[in-house]
């Protein structure tokens, strides 16, 4: 009998650190890494970064200039399922790929007008102050948005070499899965 209660014990013990991380990685904080080069010079390719996941489990905005991990999949919504499935310890059992997961920078909020003119970017007639990007951007012909309740408008530091909400459109609060923390 004091083999099986060892054994229990081991299980048990096993099961909560795992229950516990699983736990950590859906709500508190998560490790992700930066593929591409869209955030250069700020964030690197390959470059680990870890986020904090407050926001995404309270549903909170985040604050102009923060960088952010999005589930680029705009068009459908998310689930506490996708919260868990994406979890580092679930990816690593199933080898989920999670490529759809792109690190930006918020540049607006619900209800700010947006507009990128002359190679410059705009929030609300005033021209943002962007010491952090790779350079100016191509000159493209001007475009503007207002960006809807509940979402934000994402663009990556390196203008020119980004995939963002000039593209993908709007990123709802609820795919934000977290803010950089380091």
């Amino acid at each position: 009998m004091k083999i099986f209660k060892l054994l229990w014990d081991f299980v048990s013990m096993v099961g909560g650190a795992i229950l516990l991380s699983l736990l950590i990685t859906v709500f508190v904080f998560q490790p992700y890494k930066v593929d591409g080069h869209s955030m250069d010079p700020t964030l690197h390719d390959e470059q680990r970064i870890y986020a904090s996941k407050i926001n995404h489990t309270f549903s909170t905005n985040p604050s102009y200039g923060d960088i952010v991990i999005v589930d680029s999949r705009f068009n459908r919504e998310r689930s506490f399922t996708d919260d868990i499935a994406e979890s580092p310890l679930v990816n690593m059992v199933l080898k989920n790929d999670a490529g759809f997961y792109y690190v930006k920078r918020v540049i607006g909020k619900s209800g700010d007008m947006i507009e990128v003119k002359e190679g410059k970017v705009y929030r609300n007639g005033q021209v943002l102050d962007e010491p952090y990007i790779n350079g100016p951007m191509n000159i493209t012909p001007d475009q503007k948005w207002t960006v809807p309740e509940d979402h934000v408008f994402v663009m990556g530091d390196n203008r020119n070499h980004s995939t963002d909400s000039r593209s993908l459109g709007f990123c709802p609060i609820s795919h934000i899965m977290g803010i950089k923390l380091f």
